[in-house]
């Protein structure tokens, strides 16, 4: 309690002094309890949302602690000042950043917006059925494995008596020999 007496009836050069030697959480936290309702005032004047001016509080809270540890304040009396001079810049630096978003939204906004014109081509079910039937049998039986029954390499592997890498090139080949009975380009 005695603590908390002493943090109130500190000046506000003196907050800055004890943040600035590093060694007082006590005046940190009087720093918060003093500021952050102004911040927060001016953010809901400026910004006239709830939730960017507890933003903004947060944002500039935490860009005064690390001036003041760094003890780059050069006038400690003019705390407060440095606090609303820290509000109208991180304003600032808001408000451009939603006119650039703004500017970009109109410039490329149409193309965001635009369905994606994809190419999917129509795949030809007899067709591949077709071409499945043609693969010789150990292609045909890693092909089936592999994406229809969804086995893994090693699984299927075990199942065919050879190793992982066989089954890779097996699957390699095979695929490419649909890709040209599709007549896909590979």
């Amino acid at each position: 309690m005695a603590s908390e007496h002493n943090a109130v009836e500190l000046t506000d050069a003196d907050l800055v002094r004890r943040i600035g030697s590093g060694n007082s959480r006590e005046a940190e936290a009087e720093l918060f309890r003093r500021m952050a309702p102004r911040v927060r005032l001016y953010g809901l004047r400026h910004l006239r949302d709830q939730q960017a001016a507890d933003d903004l509080t947060q944002q500039v809270l935490i860009t005064t602690l690390e001036a003041l540890r760094a003890s780059r304040l050069r006038d400690p009396e003019k705390l407060a000042s440095f606090v609303l001079g820290t509000c109208r810049m991180t304003v600032l630096d808001l408000r451009r950043g939603a006119q650039r978003k703004e500017r970009l939204l109109e410039q490329f906004g149409a193309d965001l917006l635009a369905p994606v014109q994809s190419y999917i081509p129509h795949l030809d079910h007899e067709q591949l059925a077709r071409c499945v039937q043609n693969l010789k049998e150990r292609e045909r039986a890693v092909v089936v494995m592999t994406f229809y029954d969804e086995q893994t390499g090693s699984t299927v592997a075990g199942f065919l008596g050879v190793s992982e890498a066989n089954v890779r090139v097996i699957r390699h080949r095979a695929i490419h020999q649909l890709r040209d009975c599709m007549g896909a380009a590979a």
